[in-house]
């Protein structure tokens, strides 16, 4: 590698149980400059960034930081060094003010206590420019997502950082949320600031990036200029192969209606709505998409419909029959088919194989069944099949799935859930860690259960797939439906206003 990098890495290695997570991972990033990293769940980077934060440590290789080789033990000596990490679930206290954040943890200014107001205007003369529309004093649980960010952000910057690593920064926030700190970033950079980028999303990396690296199965497959690739060149990159990026359907062919919500509420034991008053209608043969920042009722929303919580109020119709009474088995007997948000504590049991965690719905039924005794030769053969189709990689039927990855682990739960035939599915987030090629591929599948007269509820936090597989779209947000809109008419700025709990924007 060259000279004048900020950062540089070289040889990186770090194993797992079974799995080489970084093999050989080489690269070096300017300073000012941001560049993006890439790669499918599995692929390592997550592991690399907390190798550069601290969180770590590697089996081979070097770090080289401004020039000289460094050790990272810890996060402490990451921030010493001038590096600062912006997690995607934040780090704040929300009971604690703005400022008090941003502080937290530094010494104070005046010996022996906290002198807030010296602190205040330290702060606001620091970032004057970023501070537009924040309160230092306003408590963090009153903010919005975006809000929150940028106080992660000015934390980091306030402890001295030079380095931002950014993990998934975009995967919470709302259309316009995502181009304000687009904004900030671009003056951070202008500022000399330094950051890596990582997403799955292609179109904002080529937005935002000036150099792109790519990573497939731990290694580095090439460094390109943002100016000198496409999303195809990137996609191609990721996966090894060519991807479509632009999904063609067919139009809808509307049956009857599958499921219908009629005034369906849900309160937490404190009495706060989780969901209030919720309307719905799926018909046969559309694929219906729920739209919204997560944490606004999604996950509520998917859980009543699959009978794992009990509505409040309201009632839920499958297949024309009341079925607020009964349990999940029961619904999924009917033909209801459920791919939850989180595949590792509702999806799969990760201290099951691959096999049993495909058999785990229908385990007791024959063929995988006869005489109340398992039969391990179909569940193998069937588990092998599908393993087959869905690309799962994986030594074998044998393996425990949580040694295995996230994006793998996902096409356990899409593959368990079609191979049995539903007539409803609630779907959410199918396609969370999965590389554009295994996206594409779920997808397709998802489309061709559509055109078979499957009525699909689909939940996604990625607005770009539920604008581009739904026939009808409506957005939540505080566990209301805000309203319909047109996914392939509907300006992105409108539906993220909905997002925003702004109704009147709609038109």
């Amino acid at each position: 590698m060259g000279d004048g990098y900020l950062l540089e890495v070289r040889g990186i290695v770090k194993k797992f149980p079974g799995v080489v997570a970084n093999d050989h991972v080489s690269f070096g990033v300017y300073p000012g400059e941001i560049h993006a990293l890439l790669g499918e769940n599995g692929a390592g980077k997550s592991t690399l960034m907390k190798i550069l934060y601290g969180l770590y440590r590697p089996d081979a290789g070097s770090i080289v930081y401004k020039g000289k080789e460094i050790s990272i033990p810890s996060p402490q000596e990451a921030i010493r060094l001038g590096i600062g990490m912006i997690h995607q679930h934040f780090m704040l206290v929300e009971s604690f003010t703005v400022l008090e954040n941003i502080v937290l943890g530094m010494p104070p200014l005046t010996k022996g206590f906290l002198n807030r107001q010296m602190l205040a205007q330290q702060v606001h003369e620091k970032f004057r420019d970023y501070l537009k529309g924040i309160n230092l004093g306003a408590e963090v649980e009153s903010l919005s997502v975006g809000t929150r960010q940028k106080v992660e952000i000015l934390k980091a910057l306030y402890r001295g950082a030079e380095l931002l690593i950014m993990d998934e920064p975009t995967s919470v926030l709302t259309p316009q949320e995502t181009e304000d700190l687009f904004v900030m970033l671009r003056e951070l950079k202008k500022q000399g600031c330094t950051i890596i980028f990582i997403s799955h999303k292609l179109d904002e990396v080529l937005r935002i990036s000036d150099r792109i690296t790519v990573l497939r199965d731990g290694r580095v497959v090439g460094t390109v200029n943002r100016h000198e690739v496409t999303a195809e060149d990137l996609s191609r990159m990721m996966v090894g192969r060519d991807v479509s990026l632009w999904l063609q359907k067919r139009p809808c062919r509307l049956g009857k209606v599958c499921l219908r919500l009629r005034d369906v509420s849900l309160l937490d034991t404190k009495g706060k709505a989780l969901l209030d008053r919720v309307y719905l209608e799926l018909r046969e043969g559309e694929i219906l998409g729920v739209a919204g920042v997560d944490g606004n009722g999604q996950t509520e929303l998917a859980e009543v419909i699959a009978g794992i919580r009990p509505v409040t109020r309201g009632s839920i119709e499958l297949l024309g029959r009341e079925v607020s009474g009964l349990s999940t088995r029961q619904r999924l007997e009917m033909g209801l088919s459920y791919v939850p948000a989180d595949r590792q504590h509702q999806g799969l049991v990760m201290e099951f194989t691959v096999a049993e965690n495909f058999v785990l719905e229908t385990y007791y039924s024959p063929p995988f069944t006869r005489r109340w005794s398992l039969q391990w030769r179909e569940i193998f053969e069937f588990a092998r099949r599908l393993v087959r189709e869905y690309d799962v990689r994986t030594p074998g039927p044998q393996t425990r799935v949580k040694h295995i990855s996230g994006g793998n682990q996902q096409k356990i739960v899409m593959g368990r859930e079609l191979s049995r035939s539903p007539r409803v599915m609630v779907v959410a987030q199918p396609t969370w860690g999965l590389d554009v090629g295994a996206r594409e591929y779920i997808h397709r599948r998802l489309l061709d259960q559509r055109d078979r007269g499957v009525a699909i509820l689909l939940i996604s936090t990625d607005l770009e797939e539920v604008r581009s597989l739904s026939d009808r779209l409506v957005v939540i947000y505080e566990g209301r439906i805000m309203g319909e809109v047109d996914p392939g008419t509907t300006k992105v700025e409108t539906i993220g206003m909905l997002m925003a709990g702004v109704k009147q924007e709609a038109s």
